[in-house]
């Protein structure tokens, strides 16, 4: 292999392949190889201009070629096996497996680190192995639904689903963070014999890799690397109130007043989808929204902000349709009709990855929705969420969805943030998906639509910390889940409530869902959004006064906190810290903590533990040493132990940490 020294770039040449490792940002390096004529020099999830980095040595040699940044070194073999050390220590090493044989039949076995695939127009399918470390343990990577915290022996597919959110950034125990900084559909294997990341299509491999003495280190450099979230308004951090569906202005306005009515503090209300006549026209169809500023006004005065549902969707009857479609501003099929998704009328997909759709679309929704006042907007169908998940069928304008589509949630978030950041407005938006760096342009992202079951439950303690892990601060669930709540049953009742109290410490606390036995539309057949059904009620004091004690309670618990959450928003603008921490995020130095999935930290200062089975009214907690106040009954414990708390329906077992 030849090297050669290129300012702060090691280049390296082997036949047609050219690899290309240097400096980006704080103890970190961006490594790109290809076997096409030239690099690509899209940065993806990486902000385009690094943090400068002035402690960078590049050494060539006989035996090969080094580059150190600060604590972070890459030793690329004259063979081309490429291995990373932080500080002389061993951390991540590409796995081959090639013998010599002096034979006629050559090498034994032939593994390579670094496999191209060519397809057939230019393009490759890429897979990079690493060696497998038995003592490792990996975590991150966005949200799967799956009980799975260390993703160690995992199976992970890189792309965007309803419910799925693939961020592709993982943090090892080892002491570095990875991201895979491509956007091509593939798939993530953390093996017990490898470690392998695969794609179907690329014009070239590319990664970051990071050192950090501690999980907080490294994702404070992936946050530098890949943006920050912004600061988070005040008037947020509260409760929201959302359903499907509020299907009227005055059934809406009546809910906001009766929270008013009954002096329960509220944020936030969300008028969901279907509110419009056709998916893409981006407006209020006026039979059953007769007077949108009317409603903001009021709203305001009752000291609560809108937040309306936006869908990239768009039926061949909108309006939009034909401008768009004459303008190339939508998503394409490769063959077969040209519809992504059949639900409720034939669509495309806006192609937020074009420029000029991500104006049209703002232009639509400033007019529409923003000369009313209305800024906070629900991304919803963000990954997109097509009817066939045939990924190779769709062509995006910044190539085909094999290739690109995993960014597209970032560049629709990106509509939206630059929209009203233009508008000189603060930037929050709900999206149901998320990349590497869809933090920087003010999303929530949230679980999506799961069912409402203790099984779903308890995977959200993990997407929660894992989303954290992975860059992603801003999260939150549907609390009570949104799929086969039934109002009616006891059951689901306790269920909400556990999921309630877990709601009230989650970055944002948000009541949604789909809940049964549901309403009937408010007109017959035909079409807009009177001909669209609802789910039942879904306010907090739809189950009953008991419920609606405890629920009034934690929600109090929630605004007594807004210093504290504030505080922990300006962390995650200012640091990437996440908001709902892994203990092993503030305990690095307890081995036990590296192993807990049942209990997290939110923020610095409190432990909590969410009862997740039914009719449970105690459960064992871990606190890790030092003292813990035990916020129901104020009883300080002594902790690096494991101790019994109680949990009875009205109670959460949290603990603060004594200074």
């Amino acid at each position: 292999m030849l090297f050669e020294k290129q300012g702060q770039r090691l280049l390296c040449r082997e036949g047609t392949e050219q690899i290309c490792l240097e400096p980006w940002g704080k103890n970190s390096l961006r490594m790109r190889a290809t076997r096409q004529a030239a690099f690509i020099e899209q940065c993806w999830a990486l902000t385009e201009e690094p943090a400068s980095c002035p402690d960078v040595a590049i050494h060539i040699t006989e035996e090969g070629a080094t580059l150190c940044n600060g604590k972070i070194k890459v030793f690329v073999k004259k063979t081309g096996k490429i291995s990373y050390f932080k500080e002389d220590q061993l951390i991540l090493e590409e796995y081959t497996r090639c013998w010599s044989n002096p034979s006629p039949q050559g090498a034994a076995a032939v593994i390579e680190a670094r496999e191209y695939k060519p397809i057939i127009g230019g393009d490759f399918a890429v897979t990079q192995r690493f060696e497998a470390r038995p003592d490792e343990k990996i975590y991150g990577m966005g949200q799967y639904q799956q009980p799975n915290l260390n993703l160690k022996g995992c199976v992970l597919e890189l792309a965007q689903r309803n419910t799925q959110i693939s961020v592709p950034f993982a943090v090892s125990n080892l002491g570095y963070g990875f991201l895979w900084n491509n956007p091509a559909v593939g798939e993530a294997v953390f093996g017990t014999n490898m470690t392998q990341w695969k794609v179907r299509s690329t014009k070239q491999l590319e990664y970051w890799i990071t050192a950090g003495d501690s999980p907080r280190e490294i994702v404070s450099n992936y946050a530098d690397a890949t943006g920050h979230a912004p600061e988070m308004p005040e008037d947020v951090m509260g409760f929201w109130q959302c359903k499907l569906r509020y299907r009227t202005q005055e059934e809406l306005l009546s809910v906001a007043r009766e929270y008013k009515r009954r002096n329960i503090p509220l944020d936030v209300i969300i008028i969901d989808f279907f509110h419009w006549i056709y998916q893409g026209d981006w407006s209020f169809d006026p039979k059953y929204w007769p007077d949108p500023q009317a409603m903001v006004d009021e709203l305001n005065e009752l000291g609560v902000r809108l937040m309306v549902s936006v869908w990239p969707t768009v039926d061949s009857k909108s309006v939009n349709f034909p401008a768009m479609q004459e303008q190339g501003l939508l998503i394409s099929a490769e063959h077969g009709l040209p519809i992504s998704m059949s639900f409720q009328g034939s669509t495309l997909f806006t192609d937020a990855t074009n420029p000029k759709a991500q104006e049209f679309l703002w232009d639509q929704v400033k007019e529409n929705y923003g000369k009313y006042g209305i800024d906070l907007f629900w991304l919803d169908v963000a990954e997109p969420e097509y009817t066939n998940y045939d990924f190779d069928n769709y062509r995006y304008h910044l190539g085909p969805n094999n290739q690109v589509g995993n960014i597209y949630p970032s560049m629709y978030a990106k509509a939206f943030y630059d929209g009203l950041r233009a508008e000189g407005k603060s930037v929050v938006t709900l999206s149901r998906c998320a990349w590497a760096g869809t933090q920087k342009y003010g999303a929530v992202a949230w679980s999506g639509d799961i069912p409402s079951t203790y099984e779903a439950f308890r995977n959200q303690i993990v997407n929660g910390v894992n989303m954290g892990l992975a860059g992603i601060p801003w999260w939150n669930t549907d609390i009570g889940g949104f799929i086969g709540g039934n109002i009616e049953d006891p059951a689901f009742t306790e269920l909400l409530i556990r999921w309630f109290q877990f709601g009230t410490y989650s970055p944002v606390m948000r009541l949604h869902g789909n809940r049964l036995p549901g309403a009937k539309p408010v007109a017959g057949e035909g079409t807009g959004s009177g001909a669209f059904p609802s789910g039942s009620d879904n306010e907090v004091w739809s189950y009953g006064d008991d419920a609606l004690a405890i629920f009034t309670r934690y929600i109090n618990v929630r605004y007594d906190m807004h210093d504290y959450i504030k505080a922990l928003m300006d962390e995650a603008h200012a640091t990437g810290a996440p908001v709902m921490r892994a203990m092993f995020y503030e305990f690095p130095e307890d081995n036990a903590c590296w192993d807990l999935n049942d209990q997290y930290m939110f923020g610095a200062d409190y432990l909590v533990a969410p009862v997740m089975a039914a009719g449970v009214t105690q459960r064992s907690v871990y606190l890790p040493a030092g003292q813990w106040r035990n916020v129901d009954t104020n009883e300080v414990l002594q902790g690096g132990r494991t101790v019994t708390a109680p949990a009875p329906l009205e109670i959460i077992p949290v603990f603060q940490r004594v200074q």
